[in-house]
């Protein structure tokens, strides 16, 4: 080969190296938008009415689910409590984000259910805009099948958070329970609330022990009026009426 054929075999090979470079970084930009040109940023929702927080969410290709409700004495209804995920999050295009929509304040009273049947108890419930909850039976054989033993939150309950209603539900006595209705343990000895529980092979954590007159935060129990007799149980957790079951681990507070 001549000294020019050699000069124009590497002058082409370099041409070639070049449109082959040229084609990859192409590839990789092309890559990178079509990547994270699917990705967007979730909109901060709270605050805004659902319908303005689902145009909002379509225009950035988001779907917009409401998956809960909640009464809410700060927040108007219509418009969104919660969202997840939470604003910020950088998530792909048609991802679905879920709110929960605020009812306003409480208007209605929760009725009361115990004693009823299952059916008239639902009726009854969705009468007043709420609707059946969790349900739970226990073998009783002092009632129906399908009677209402206990319910959570009770009847007249105000300031509830959701428009639902757990239910504890008679069965037959030969059968298994499926889940118990959480008693009230307060002002018992912590030994006898721990027994309570034990009889339907439910465990609690170490106990937490408090000055009487201390407020466990966020107890969900008004703490017992003066003089409370030490070891006495001051607070639970899960409160009286939610449903329990045999994974349920409770937490109970006690006086020191």
């Amino acid at each position: 080969m001549t000294r020019r054929g050699i000069v124009n075999f590497f002058q082409v090979a370099s041409l070639v190296m070049l449109l082959v470079t040229v084609a990859l970084v192409a590839a990789i930009v092309t890559m990178h938008f079509a990547i994270h040109g699917a990705e967007v940023q979730v909109p901060a929702l709270k605050g805004m009415t659902v319908a303005d927080a689902r145009s909002q969410a379509a225009g950035l290709g988001l779907n917009l689910d409401v998956d809960n409700r909640y009464y809410s004495s700060d927040v108007a209804a219509g418009y969104i409590l919660t969202q997840s995920p939470a604003a910020g999050t950088v998530v792909r295009r048609e991802w679905r984000v879920r709110v929960g929509e605020s009812l306003g304040p409480q208007k209605v009273e929760v009725p009361d259910t115990v004693g009823k049947d299952e059916r008239l108890a639902a009726l009854e419930l969705r009468r007043v805009g709420l609707e059946v909850g969790a349900t739970a039976r226990l073998p009783y054989a002092n009632a129906a099948e399908g009677t209402v033993l206990a319910q959570d939150p009770p009847a007249h309950a105000q300031g509830i958070s959701r428009p639902s209603v757990n239910l504890l539900l008679a069965a037959p006595a030969g059968d298994a329970p499926d889940g118990f209705v959480m008693p009230d343990l307060a002002g018992l000895p912590l030994a006898s609330a721990q027994a309570q529980l034990a009889r339907v092979g439910i465990q609690s954590t170490t106990p937490r022990i408090v000055h009487a007159a201390a407020t466990p935060p966020g107890s969900g129990y008004e703490p017992l009026g003066s003089p409370v007799k030490p070891g006495a149980v001051l607070a639970q957790q899960p409160i009286a009426g939610a449903r329990v079951d045999q994974s349920t681990m409770v937490k109970l507070t006690v006086a020191q």
